[in-house]
Formats: structure tokens, C-alpha cells, sequence
């Protein structure tokens, strides 16, 4: 569709207005002394162990330019560098207490520079900011195709609000599609926040899809809670939204690696009869139907299944 030529011009001078607001241009930026890049890359490092090729590929930074800003980062005291398990070529990344004292700077400095702007609004104009720029952010990336203007990205790591969207993602679906209530949203809530106090274990680890910045899946590995060399696959779950997406097999996938990484034995996961599609996907990754009895642990009565995976 054609565009009018005053609004493309107006669109564009508005863009490098933004650009010089939020400090791309240079001086001061998030209320730091670092780049914008170096800002991103903290603010992508913090959740969890993210590799540099991965945080490469996610700000879009060719390989030398990373190499380049990290090296800045660990000389400065804000990240960790540490070689993979497997792999001493993969580089993992993490924060130092001084570099998530950083980010919490950065964090509140933006908070600050957001809540200010809206202040300036009429009421209701601020959803409709948030819109059109989700608007604009996929139009620009629809350049790439349509898997661009879909783009989710696959984090591993804690940010706050998890346990709350991924309880209401279970709570919602499963209602829904199962008749759950209250019993078992207070039994995903429960154990996930217990679990969320252990994800410092190196056995344990969680993984959100996430879609311009809103959770929209999840999945965990916890390798403690049933002991003897085997992971626990829990809370597997995609929002309405990111079904037919590719999220799934993607988070699927990132737990798995991380199950093989580990070195673990076997992987389980409880689930129940009829969830078809689920099954579907866990049987590609290896996972067979192990047992299946009744049981009622989520507050109602079903045909409970165990699906077990050998490591390979």
C-alpha cells in the first residue's frame, strides 16, 4: 500500500527525534557512560547465562564487535566471561554484584525517563504510544520476511512478574481446556515460586518466549527435586498467542540442550491423556510414555501419564 509522503516524512523526523532524546547520538546514555550497545548487552546479560554468540545474534553485532564491547565489560568489572562445560570455545556471560548494581541503575533511570514522558499525556494516550510503536517496531522488521514481524525470542533466566504470567498462562488454559480451578493454580504458583529460590543451582534452569518484552511461553529444568542423575521438565506452557508459532519446539529444545549439557540420565515430565499435540512434540525430542494411572494432584480427577527420555 502506497504511503503518503508527508506522513513518511513526518514518521522519519520524529524517529531521529527519539534517536537524540534517548541519547543515541552520544553524551551521556541511560545515565551511564556506556555505549548504547553496551547498555542493551547488560540489560540481555542480566537474566542469565546468555552466550556471546547469542547475545551477538540478539543485538545484531557482527562477532568482532561483541568481542570488542565484552572486553570492555569484564576490564571494567560489569561481566563475567567463563568457557562453556562442554565447549571452552562458548563463552558464557554473567554479572558481577558491581555490574547488576549497574543495571539497576540503568533500570530505574529509564523507569524515571518513561513515567515522566507519559506524565506529559492526556489519560489513555499512553496505550495508545505503547501501540503504535509495536506497530512500528514489527513494520520495520517485516523487512525480513514474516517470521520478522513474529520475532520471539527464547531467554533463559528470571525477570520479575515470571511466576505471576506463567501461573495465569496454566491457570487460563487449563481452565479452559480442562476444567482446573483453583486447586491447581495454587499448586503451579506454589511450586514454581519455590523453585524460582534454587534456579542459582546450576542444575536447575528456566526459559520464557518472549514477545516484544511480554512473556508468551515458558519451560523448566529442574535437576534437583527428583534426584538419582534425572531432570524434571515442568511448566511447559504457550499463551493462545505463540501456538503454531515454533515456540514451542524452540523452548522445548533449549531445555533439552541444556539436559544433555548437564549430563543428565533421563529427563521426566508428568502431564495427563489428552493434551495430543504436547504429546506429539515431547515424542519427537525422544520422550516416551513411561506409566499411566489416575490421579487427582491437580484438583481433579485424571488419567496422569509419565513420559521418560534417556539421554542419547
Amino acid at each position: 500500500m502506497a504511503s503518503n509522503a508527508t506522513v513518511v516524512e513526518q514518521l522519519r523526523g520524529v524517529s531521529r527525534l527519539m534517536v537524540r532524546e534517548l541519547g543515541f547520538m552520544g553524551g551521556d546514555f541511560a545515565g551511564t557512560e556506556l555505549s548504547p550497545s553496551a547498555v542493551h548487552a547488560l540489560i540481555e546479560i542480566e537474566p542469565g547465562e546468555i552466550t556471546a554468540r547469542e547475545l551477538g545474534a540478539l543485538l545484531r553485532l557482527e562477532k568482532s564487535s561483541v568481542s570488542r564491547m565484552l572486553r570492555k565489560l569484564v576490564d571494567s568489572g560489569d561481566v563475567l566471561q567463563a568457557a562453556g562445560d562442554d565447549d571452552a570455545r562458548v563463552k558464557r556471560l554473567s554479572l558481577t554484584p558491581a555490574g547488576r548494581a549497574r543495571v539497576a541503575a540503568i533500570h530505574a533511570f529509564a523507569r524515571r525517563q518513561v513515567v515522566d514522558a507519559l506524565a506529559r499525556l492526556a489519560p489513555g494516550q499512553d496505550r495508545t504510544v505503547l501501540e503504535g510503536m509495536r506497530l512500528y517496531t514489527h513494520a520495520l522488521g517485516a523487512a525480513g520476511g514474516p517470521e520478522s514481524t513474529a520475532r520471539v525470542d527464547v531467554v533463559r533466566g528470571y525477570r520479575t512478574g515470571l511466576i505471576a504470567r506463567i501461573t495465569a498462562m496454566h491457570a487460563d488454559y487449563y481452565a479452559r481446556e480442562s476444567g482446573f480451578g483453583q486447586r491447581f493454580e495454587s499448586v503451579v504458583a506454589s511450586g514454581l515460586a519455590e523453585f524460582c529460590n534454587r534456579l542459582e543451582s546450576p542444575s536447575n534452569a528456566i526459559w520464557t518466549a518472549r514477545k516484544d518484552g511480554d512473556i508468551i511461553g515458558s519451560i523448566a529444568i529442574d535437576g534437583e527435586d527428583l534426584g538419582n542423575d534425572t531432570a524434571h521438565l515442568r511448566w511447559f506452557i504457550l499463551d493462545d498467542s505463540a501456538r503454531g508459532s515454533g515456540a514451542g519446539k524452540r523452548l522445548l529444545d533449549a531445555a533439552m540442550a541444556f539436559v544433555d549439557e548437564r549430563g543428565f540420565s533421563q529427563t521426566h515430565l508428568w502431564t495427563f491423556s489428552g493434551l495430543n499435540a504436547a504429546r506429539h512434540l515431547y515424542e519427537t525430542r525422544g520422550f516416551t510414555l513411561a506409566e499411566e494411572q489416575p490421579g487427582a494432584q491437580w484438583g481433579k480427577q485424571v488419567l496422569e501419564q509419565r513420559f521418560v527420555r534417556h539421554r542419547p
